[in-house]
């Protein structure tokens, strides 16, 4: 197995130098980068990671942080089909990823800051967004490298990757709409949170759009879970006129509206239609399957991971906010 000294050798420079190119040190001129680039492919030599680390003075990993506690991160698919995204990013370009959890905002945010600060990684991956968000000016301020996935709330000055959550949310009341429906439910998560407020305001623009006036009572928030949406929708089911179609923001939701309306023994589509959100892999195995709005997890995952990464290799990055487009799935 080839070392650093029969590189040197070969390209008639010392250890040292050997490693500055390794570091890509802007003191060493591009002939001898490329001379010692060049025998070191020949010699199928691939230099210690760890020790590159520490000659660049970096960890060579990525932080990212789930804003809720382990269990109920794992038992929605989305996180770990975003997760299996950046993974297939990182592990192409040599990083490693550093999860951590958090039960709330200011263990987030203590947790993200201590990763840097301490040089535990180079740069941050955040996978929620929210309106008051303190984190985000405070990793802008001191210049450290991160990305959101979502829509950060300082558009322009952020790099992020997110879906149109405006558009998506539209197009499925618009659907409810062109099936006859008009007293549509929202199952919304809670208010902190960007992604929860642009589904909400795509909502509302379809009512607009439609010169339909929207029922407030018909719009419930709760968490993203099946337990929540099962609890929203027997309310719904509960009131003097309830409604013939529910949105939910997430598939869980609708898995929990779907036995809350078979409890009640209504059926789906025929007396209540139901739309999900993210295309969760049981969604077209339940009965009946169900509609969904199908974005694209794994892809944002990597486009965020290769965002930060490239942010990290002095890449310019155009756009600063990559947009992925969305479908409705009908079932």
């Amino acid at each position: 197995m080839a070392t650093i000294k029969d590189v040197a050798k070969l390209a008639n420079v010392s250890p040292s130098t050997v490693s500055r190119v390794i570091a890509d040190n802007r003191r060493i001129s591009s002939a001898t980068k490329e001379r010692v680039n060049k025998i070191m492919q020949e010699l199928n030599y691939h230099p210690n990671m760890i020790a590159r680390s520490l000659i660049k003075r970096s960890s060579h990993t990525l932080g990212l942080i789930l804003s809720r506690s382990t269990d109920s991160a794992f038992s929605n698919p989305f996180f770990s089909e975003i997760i299996r995204g950046i993974s297939a990013v990182t592990q192409s370009y040599h990083y490693n990823l550093m999860l951590a959890t958090a039960e709330d905002y200011s263990e987030e945010a203590k947790q993200c800051l201590q990763m840097i600060t301490e040089k535990r990684v180079d740069g941050i991956l955040l996978l929620a967004s929210r309106v008051n968000d303190e984190l985000i000016p405070e990793l802008s301020k001191n210049g450290y490298p991160f990305v959101v996935v979502g829509r950060a709330p300082d558009v322009g000055k952020s790099y992020s990757v997110n879906n149109d959550n405006i558009q998506a949310a539209y197009s499925a009341i618009r659907h409810l709409f062109n099936l006859g429906h008009q007293r549509i439910a929202l199952l919304n998560g809670p208010d902190e949170y960007i992604l929860c407020q642009d589904r909400y305001e795509g909502y509302r623009f379809a009512f607009r759009e439609y010169g339909i006036e929207n029922d407030p009572t018909l719009i419930k928030k709760g968490g993203f879970s099946q337990e929540d949406g099962y609890r929203l929708t027997l309310e719904l089911l509960n009131m003097k006129f309830p409604p013939t179609a529910i949105f939910a923001v997430d598939d869980l939701m609708a898995f929990g509206a779907y036995k809350a309306i078979k409890e009640k023994k209504l059926q789906i589509p025929d007396d209540i239609a139901v739309i999900g959100f993210n295309d969760d892999p049981l969604a077209s195995v339940i009965e009946p399957a169900l509609t969904t709005v199908r974005i694209p997890i794994y892809e944002m995952g990597q486009a965020a991971a290769a965002m930060i990464i490239g942010l990290l290799q002095d890449q310019e990055i155009f756009p600063a906010q990559k947009i992925l487009s969305s479908e409705l799935i009908i079932r």
